[in-house]
């Protein structure tokens, strides 16, 4: 019971906030008003509309809201979302698009758990549903899941992707955005050695902190900084009484959140208040830029707390994928195992999460893998959302990455040397 008090105190301060938000909108919207039009009165609607959907969106999992794909043959095709397998943490998730094809290329994207749902990675799936068969990892909500259901630290969460990729077979192109970076390349490692046939056709790993000492940030010098128990005590809550997962230890996203906004605090302070002056004067919409943003970068989810302190222990602090040290059960998972899985890396020159180096030491942690299997891209002005997301994943990152998947599909049969930190100013 000890964090479950203050795990509800911050649920009731998002729900008042919420709730000010809706009275402040309402008081001011009351027709009376109009009678003597008050600037004021038109601030305090537009704050008050502004704040409620604010606050609503944190405790709401937003919509994939893909529902048609337009094909070759120029008719809208609906899009079914279907579980291909279902666990307890998380869900393996197919983009079927009804009436089409099946494409050649199968696709396994692997979504960050940092806090965020999986649909943050929404423009990412729509760009490869074009001309892939797309598989995404949805994980769930930990204040959902129910105590009995035990824990989920990194080596569970590192075998959850051995059997997702069991299940897609070995002629799947595996993605790993950000955070899952690390775990997807220990997943492949351990398939290597002791399921070879499951092992997938490409990995490609896109701003992931493989190697976080390699160019420290903020993120990596916080994890530096503080102690596992100051962790523990400050970051680590119980589930109240409100969810399913009552009783469950968890680092909440709204702690995640925060985090979050505070190291763009200004940034972010300036969005808001530009959105209200544009509420005011009647020209927002409801899907416009910012709202569009912030519902899904305000919809946050909560962490079991055992995957978040052993990720932090023992990938950032212990740096045991870097050093190769990583074990699974007991088993010691040797990434030099990787033999015939090509592996390219993604960087963006302005990462301010996952800076360039980090994700790059993959490389030379696969020892048994030829170098005409190794490649890496780096976009010079692209941030750690535009390398999986917006302009530059779009036109730069995104062909490139197609296009290793096919020159490596079937038995690598087309061997092309290494493309070694080639960077591109479009």
């Amino acid at each position: 019971m000890r964090y479950m008090a203050t795990y509800d105190l911050m649920e009731s301060f998002r729900n008042a906030s919420q709730w000010l938000g809706a009275s402040a909108l309402s008081m001011s919207s009351y027709p009376v008003f109009s009678m003597m039009p008050n600037p004021a009165f038109e601030w305090m609607a537009a704050w008050g509309e502004v704040t409620e959907r604010s606050f609503q969106r944190m405790v709401a999992k937003p919509d994939w809201g893909i529902r048609t794909f337009t094909c070759e043959d120029g008719k809208d095709h609906l899009v079914n979302i279907d579980t291909v397998v279902s666990k307890p943490f998380g869900d393996l998730i197919h983009f079927n698009v009804s009436g089409r094809p099946e494409q050649p290329r199968k696709v396994l994207l692997i979504a960050p758990m940092s806090g965020h749902y999986a649909t943050l990675l929404r423009a990412t799936v729509k760009s490869l549903l074009v001309n892939c068969e797309v598989y995404v990892t949805d994980w769930h909500n930990a204040r959902d899941i129910p105590v009995s259901e035990g824990k989920f630290d990194i080596e569970d969460y590192t075998l959850y992707l051995v059997d997702f990729m069991r299940e897609l077979g070995p002629d799947v192109n595996v993605v790993a955005v950000c955070q899952p970076a690390p775990l997807a390349l220990a997943a492949t490692a351990y398939l290597a050695e002791l399921d070879p046939d499951a092992q997938p056709q490409t990995l490609t790993l896109i701003g992931g902190p493989i190697d976080p000492d390699a160019t420290p940030t903020e993120v990596t010098d916080f994890g530096r900084r503080v102690t596992m128990g100051q962790l523990e005590e400050t970051m680590i809550q119980r589930v109240g009484f409100k969810y399913k997962g009552v009783g469950r230890m968890v680092y909440p996203g709204m702690l995640q959140l925060a985090s979050f906004i505070s190291m763009n605090a200004e940034r972010h302070a300036k969005a808001f208040t530009e959105q209200i002056m544009r509420v005011t004067k009647g020209e927002s919409r409801d899907n416009d830029q910012h709202n569009r943003f912030y519902d899904e970068y305000l919809a946050v989810m909560d962490m079991p707390a055992e995957f978040y302190l052993s990720t932090v222990e023992r990938i950032f602090k212990g740096l045991e994928i870097a050093e190769n040290r990583f074990t699974v059960y007991g088993h010691a998972v040797d990434i030099g195992k990787i033999t015939d899985v090509a592996v390219k890396t993604v960087e963006g020159g302005k990462d301010d999460i996952s800076a360039p180096g980090q994700c790059v030491a993959a490389l030379d942690l696969c020892t048994g893998l030829p170098d005409h299997l190794k490649a890496s891209y780096l976009e010079p002005e692209a941030g750690h959302y535009g390398i999986f997301a917006g302009k530059s994943w779009r036109n730069n990152i995104r062909p490139l990455v197609l296009e290793f998947i096919d020159a490596n599909s079937g038995k690598h049969a087309d061997k092309k040397p290494a493309i070694r930190e080639v960077v591109s100013n479009g």
